[in-house]
């Protein structure tokens, strides 16, 4: 937690700024996000500067076995990514005007409390102190100055004047060096993060009939061609992965450009770089271009899983079913499946990456996946890639398993290789 000299603020205080952050829109409906930011703030404000380890969160909050793994299990870092979501999305929203902001920096499970700055001030981070009181010795006094006395006195004076330009060179701004940008994440944003055009972020958006308070509905071309179509709707697993990608483009150094599928030209497919966020069921633009050979979102016409959306496996591996369904949509969504698919654009020079789920929370896991140091770095090695240079199209299945509408886990189940 940090530090400084210049102010001191009740620990009470804090935890009534937690209970406000757990209470509010934004992480109410979040029992285990709740549970992990009242955890982090406990040993935050308790044992400040002693760092916390994925296995005591797993364990004592996040109900996992003793036997958990943090190298193949990245719930908890997945966790503290979806907290640093919710805590901005608070303070971007209800918080606005609260005096205490609570951050949860990257790297790092120790909660930061920080005063909000004045207009035209930085924030001022916070220490937790208790009250100390100082009673000073009882001494003689003399009536006359010796000399020890002048010469304390000089040396003090000389102290004083070397404290306050120290303090006044540490509070002087000084550029940070931002974090090194992982290989794995280099290798494979090399080619959007390269050209003169920032990538367009392409997310979808269904079109739906009905109205909202009434009851939606998918638009059926064959039933509903007088309907008025809503096409302003997107899910929140797209709403959370546009920002998941908006972080990680500061991180890479680049902007990015964001549109919604229904605004989508084929101009715009054929002079940049294309990212789609959401499957062709709602982000209809992909209907239109070239897309994946292998992994492919279908409904079955026959059988129990009828008319529900799955991914089509075109050419099934010795092991791998031909289709992957997702939980049923009539129960909660427990599972799914995502496609995390790099393709050539309509011209050689360009490139598109596709990042879809069955659901919402399986398009928010994609993204998440290729936002994240340990899973590419998974995929490059089942690809044997090393180097941007080798990284040829692609085309991936992921297994997402979801608690309370939050994926929790990623699992690799499927890679091919267009580059052979």
């Amino acid at each position: 937690m940090a530090l400084t000299h210049t102010f001191a603020l009740g620990r009470e205080q804090c935890f009534q700024q937690i209970e406000k952050l757990t209470n509010s829109h934004s992480l109410r409906g979040s029992e285990s996000l709740c549970r992990l930011l009242r955890y982090l703030a406990e040993h935050s404000l308790d044992h400040p500067g002693v760092a916390l380890k994925e296995y005591q969160i797993a364990t004592e909050i996040l109900g996992r076995p003793t036997g958990f793994d943090p190298q193949s299990d990245s719930t908890v870092r997945v966790q503290a990514g979806r907290l640093r979501v919710k805590l901005a999305e608070y303070y971007a929203h209800e918080g606005q005007e609260d005096p205490i902001l609570v951050e949860l920096p990257k790297g790092s499970y120790a909660l930061n409390f920080h005063l909000r700055p004045r207009q035209g001030s930085r924030s001022v981070p916070v220490v937790i102190t208790p009250e100390i009181t100082t009673i000073p010795p009882t001494l003689p006094v003399s009536r006359r100055p010796t000399v020890s006395v002048v010469v304390l006195s000089i040396l003090l004076a000389a102290s004083l004047a070397t404290t306050g330009t120290l303090l006044w060179v540490r509070s002087s701004p000084r550029p940070v060096a931002a974090p090194p940008v992982p290989e794995s994440l280099q290798i494979l944003w090399s080619r959007f993060v390269t050209s003169t055009q920032p990538p367009w972020i392409i997310f979808s958006n269904g079109r739906f009939v009905g109205r909202p308070e009434t009851g939606m509905r998918y638009f059926n071309p064959s039933s509903d061609s007088g309907s008025f179509i809503l096409d302003h709707y997107t899910g929140v697993g797209e709403v959370l992965a546009i920002h998941q990608l908006d972080q990680l483009f500061v991180q890479l150094g680049r902007p990015l450009r964001v549109k919604r599928g229904a605004l989508f030209s084929l101009d715009d497919a054929k002079n940049n770089d294309l990212v789609f966020v959401g499957s062709p069921s709602e982000n209809l633009t992909l209907l239109d271009i070239p897309g994946t050979q292998e992994f492919v979102f279908d409904r079955p016409n026959t059988g129990p899983r009828a008319g529900d959306l799955g991914v089509l496996n075109v050419h099934p591996q010795p092991g791998e079913p031909k289709i992957f369904m997702a939980t049923p949509p009539n129960k909660e969504t427990i599972e799914d499946y995502a496609v995390v698919a790099l393709l050539p654009g309509l011209v050689p020079s360009r490139s598109i990456l596709i990042l879809a789920g069955s659901s919402t929370f399986g398009t928010q896991a994609a993204v998440e996946y290729v936002c994240r140091e340990d899973s590419l770095k998974a995929l490059l090695q089942r690809l044997h890639v090393s180097k941007a240079s080798e990284l040829k199209p692609f085309e991936a299945l992921v297994r997402v398993k979801i608690a309370h509408g939050v994926p929790m886990t990623t699992e690799l189940v499927a890679v091919r290789n267009h580059g052979g």
